[in-house]
């Protein structure tokens, strides 16, 4: 079956075979799944992801956390980079997500069933992984995409973090993007130096056509939420900063195709308030528009 729609003006195949993952066809696809090196960030943070899409290790002697599952077709890339950096994808426990779009959450369910992981999100967006389909709350709704759905999830609830062995990755509420939105925040450490590393999630205003931030039934506090959010983030220490579209935070002018890094450009105390003030500007251009 092959199921075609529009979303954000990229043109989106979806084509299901029984017995296959879904794979979603779509004019920036190719580009957002094109091969990319797995590469060590920081400490014990890897980058595993795709050239467009990321997806973050976090590892340690009592297991991984993996953040995000890009496309139903990058699992393979992801799990090949795993194993490619040296570890397993069966000692990976949980998996994390940023936002529920196709983009970003496709590819969790395949990673899931590769590892065994549980999957951990904000309480919205667990209604939509265990479904694989928006609500309508979703700014995005009328143009989404569904993509298979995640068993075995976990609603953050009133959990403020997650923690495996010494890892301790705090979650942060970040709505507006979507309804249920979260960035991710933990500590990266070689020897005695450790990092802040923030992965914080998308902050653009994305909608379909007729969905308005200025204010929407669908979503009532959307731009008040989008405005917090945008505070939140410029307010969190902040030393390395991942998103998930690389390029929104410049990984590759960090990285370059062989996950070799310019050292001086690595480290950004201001990566999180810059990323901040972009979204502010280009969010109060959205709402101009709106109201013109």
């Amino acid at each position: 079956m092959t199921r075609m729609s529009i979303l954000g003006g990229v043109i989106c195949l979806v084509f299901a075979d029984a017995g296959a993952a879904t794979a979603i066809d779509c004019s920036r696809c190719n580009d957002w799944n094109k091969e990319r090196a797995p590469f060590r960030i920081f400490g014990n943070t890897y980058y595993v992801g795709t050239h467009g899409l990321s997806s973050v290790l976090i590892t340690s002697e009592s297991g991984h956390v993996l953040i995000d599952g890009a496309l139903p077709q990058s699992a393979p890339l992801i799990a090949r980079h795993v194993k490619q950096l040296g570890f397993k994808m069966s000692d990976v426990k949980f998996i994390l997500n940023s936002h529920v779009h196709f983009d970003h959450a496709g590819g969790i369910a395949e990673l899931q069933r590769m590892s065994g992981a549980r999957v951990v999100a904000s309480d919205v967006a667990t209604k939509v992984l265990v479904t694989g389909k928006v609500t309508a709350a979703d700014p995005q709704f009328n143009i989404a995409i569904a993509y298979p759905a995640s068993e075995n999830v976990q609603a953050l609830g009133r959990q403020e973090s997650v923690d495996l062995g010494p890892l301790h990755i705090k979650a942060i509420s970040t709505p507006g993007h979507t309804p249920g939105g979260t960035s991710w925040t933990w500590q990266s450490c070689e020897g005695s130096h450790c990092m802040n590393v923030v992965y914080g999630d998308s902050l653009t205003a994305v909608s379909d056509e007729s969905f308005r931030y200025s204010g929407d039934e669908r979503y009532p506090t959307a731009a008040a939420d989008m405005l917090r959010s945008i505070n939140v983030m410029a307010a969190l220490p902040c030393d390395i900063l991942i998103t998930p579209h690389p390029e929104a935070s410049g990984l590759w002018s960090v990285f370059d195709e062989h996950g070799r890094v310019q050292s001086a450009k690595l480290i950004d105390t201001s990566a999180c308030r810059h990323y901040a003030e972009t979204a502010q500007a280009l969010f109060e251009k959205r709402l101009q528009a709106e109201r013109q």
